[in-house]
């Protein structure tokens, strides 16, 4: 099978279970969300941002690297999993001891402290179906990665509505992602002792040394990037309450469900171009700046779209005691339009063994968020979580790729002026179209204005010969 074929199929499968994932997660979040009300929202959306920034600790970029090793050489891999197994429990342990110390320090109230505690579990299981994903992953093997996101989904799913149905407590909504993880845990384990021989134990505590050294800077990455996702949360909850942090988190999520695309893209590029590194430095530049274009082709309408359309959104989905939520909303959605114009950057880093400008840059950013957020969250609360964030994003993004160009590994400014032009000139003709109409019915007005969006990008010329090329590889199998 082609590199341009393998591609797609993989990206194919992670966006279909990632469509699958946020569609049922979209639900579950609009009837969570109806269902606790505000505060109980905001203390589960509270516990999730704590045990978000502290499953990185579980793994601090074991996963990552064992992606991108196992990648290049296949002959590493039972060294890899017998160590890092290991290495992941002591890590495990460590973390719940940590957020236990956290958690009390805080001060939260035993409700929440409870709430935290079972998120808390479920990460620790989470965190070896995620080690043994990974395995897939470096072996561009996406089928059971989808199958185990959907399953999470799934799960996730029923037990909402059983919860309802049976008016069950805040303690069951948490205890769902519990039950979830540990079922996708047994699902990936059994597949993985289906597809794997099992390894040779061998521990090597040299390895474990030039292993963490390799990987701690991808978990400081995440944590990094963890941190300023999730630490508005927490400073909400300080400063403003759990009222306040429901407000944010309900746009937050909204916010979340549009990363299914780089996401899912990630994972399937991610190995191709950790190869192409040590095999092919053209190849590597081609997928860089497809990957780019595509990305902001996709990632600005959607901004823009959802700018315009926010009031609808929120109050269909959440209703009118959710409206606060609306500014917030708007001031996030362009948090993604960075994230999906930086996607293409940052994978080229880490693939070509930069890491450490991620990290170094990432860190600088978690600092900023934090003093940030102090200075806008005691006065402007919730918005002024969100514009910290929004702030956060373009030092984060303007930063890795000015970096990217220092190194040399940045794209051609002609490339990226053209594609830019295009895609704004499309944008701004969806958006007109999207403002006129305002008054249609909003699923309409969203199929309308996807349609209007890329017959404008096709008239403009926004694709080009290399992308009917690489269209007629994939289909053509050559």
């Amino acid at each position: 099978m082609s590199i341009a074929r393998r591609i797609a199929k993989n990206t194919t499968l992670m966006l279909i279970a990632q469509i699958v994932t946020y569609i049922l997660g979209f639900f579950i979040t609009i009837y969570t969300v109806r269902y606790l009300g505000v505060v109980n929202f905001g203390i589960l959306s509270l516990a999730l941002s704590i045990t978000g920034i502290f499953i990185i600790f579980t793994d601090l970029g074991l996963g990552t690297l064992i992606v991108r090793e196992i990648a290049r050489d296949k002959s590493v891999t039972d060294k890899y999993i017998t160590n890092i197994v290991l290495m992941k429990v002591l890590l495990t342990i460590s973390t719940l001891v940590l957020t236990i110390l956290t958690v009390t320090i805080l001060g939260y109230s035993p409700v929440i402290k409870t709430v935290i505690y079972i998120i808390t579990f479920s990460i620790m299981v989470a965190t070896f179906t995620s080690f043994l994903s990974a395995i897939f992953q470096a072996s561009e093997n996406m089928i059971h990665l989808s199958i185990n996101n959907i399953l999470i989904s799934i799960v996730m799913f029923i037990g909402t509505f059983v919860g309802i149905y049976y008016k069950l407590d805040l303690y069951f909504f948490a205890a769902i992602y519990l039950i979830s993880n540990t079922l996708a845990f047994i699902y990936i384990f059994i597949i993985y002792l289906r597809t794997f021989s099992l390894p040779k134990f061998e521990i090597d505590l040299n390895f474990w040394k030039s292993t963490l050294k390799e990987a701690w800077p991808f978990g400081i990455t995440s944590l990094s990037g963890m941190l300023y996702t999730y630490i508005d949360s927490i400073m909400l909850s300080i400063f403003q309450g759990t009222e306040a942090v429901g407000f944010y988190s309900v746009a937050y999520r909204i916010m979340l469900i549009m990363l299914f695309i780089p996401n899912a893209v990630n994972l399937a590029i991610f190995p191709v171009m950790s190869k192409f590194y040590t095999t092919s430095k053209d190849s590597l530049k081609l997928v860089h700046e497809r990957y780019f274009k595509y990305m902001i082709m996709l990632g600005i309408p959607i901004g823009a779209g959802i700018t315009i359309l926010a009031d609808k959104i929120i109050l269909l989905i959440f209703g009118q005691g959710f409206i606060q939520s609306i500014l917030v909303l708007q001031i996030l959605i362009w948090t993604i339009v960075l994230t999906f114009a930086g996607a293409s950057f940052v994978q080229l880093l880490v693939s070509t063994n930069k890491q450490m400008i991620i990290t170094k840059i990432s860190g600088i950013c978690v600092i900023f968020n934090i003093v940030i957020n102090f200075i806008l969250i005691p006065k402007y609360s919730y918005i002024g979580a969100s514009i910290a964030t929004l702030l956060t994003e373009i030092l984060l993004v303007g930063y890795i790729i000015y970096a990217s160009y220092k190194l040399g590994n940045g794209i051609d400014s002609k490339v990226v002026i053209n594609d830019l032009s295009k895609v704004l000139i499309a944008t701004f003709i969806m958006s007109a179209f999207i403002w006129y109409f305002n008054g249609l019915n909003l699923f309409i007005l969203v199929i309308a204005s996807i349609f209007i969006y890329f017959l404008s990008f096709y008239m403009v010329r926004g694709i080009d010969g290399e992308d009917i090329y690489l269209v007629k590889k994939i289909l053509n199998n050559n």
